[in-house]
Order: structure tokens, then C-alpha cells, then sequence
């Protein structure tokens, strides 16, 4: 189900973010790009994500990181019915945690 929801005005910033290689080159690209503001915001909807994801209730993510009950509400809808974005992380780092632990 891989829905496409291009605009031309957002193609150059994700072809911005393909270029960067390193975490820290992610890291300084989202400092010159976001307001702390929207850092926080984004970082604490992925925290949301993630603890989601693990099968955390509601009530536990709200303590846990102060989100509100229409944060949990709108990210756990992405996770239900979005565009998979989410899921391909998943995916992704549940493929390379074997990998991980296997080195010494």
C-alpha cells in the first residue's frame, strides 16, 4: 500500500536529507533547519512512536513524555493508517538488531 504524496516544493528538501551520511550531519542539518520548538515536537512524536509501537497505553506515553492525549491520538492513527513511514524504521532497525548484537 505505498501511497505517493509528492509536492515539487518538498522533492529538494528530502533529496536534501538523502544527501547527509553521518548522524551528526543529520543532527546539525535539523539544527539549521528547526526551531527548537519543532525539534522538540518531532522528537517527542517519534518518542510517542516508538513507545507505541512497543505497546505502551496511553495513559503510560502521556506520563512518560508529557505528550498530549491528541499527540498520542494523531501519531498512533499514522502508525494504523498513514504512509508507513514509521514502519519502515521498524522494520528496518528490528532487521539490524541481530546484527548489532552479534558484534563483540
Amino acid at each position: 500500500m505505498a501511497r505517493i504524496a509528492k509536492k515539487e516544493k518538498s522533492d529538494g528538501l528530502y533529496r536534501a536529507i538523502l544527501t547527509l551520511k553521518t548522524e551528526e550531519e543529520v543532527y546539525n542539518f535539523f539544527q539549521d533547519l528547526c526551531t527548537i520548538t519543532e525539534l522538540r515536537a518531532m522528537e517527542q512524536r517519534f518518542e510517542v512512536a516508538v513507545l507505541l509501537h512497543e505497546g505502551m497505553i496511553y495513559n503510560d506515553i502521556l506520563e512518560r513524555t508529557g505528550a498530549s492525549s491528541a499527540t498520542i491520538s494523531r501519531v498512533n492513527r499514522s502508525l494504523a493508517f498513514g504512509y508507513g513511514g514509521y514502519q519502515t524504521f521498524f522494520d528496518r532497525q528490528e532487521a539490524e538488531q541481530p546484527q548489532q548484537e552479534e558484534k563483540p
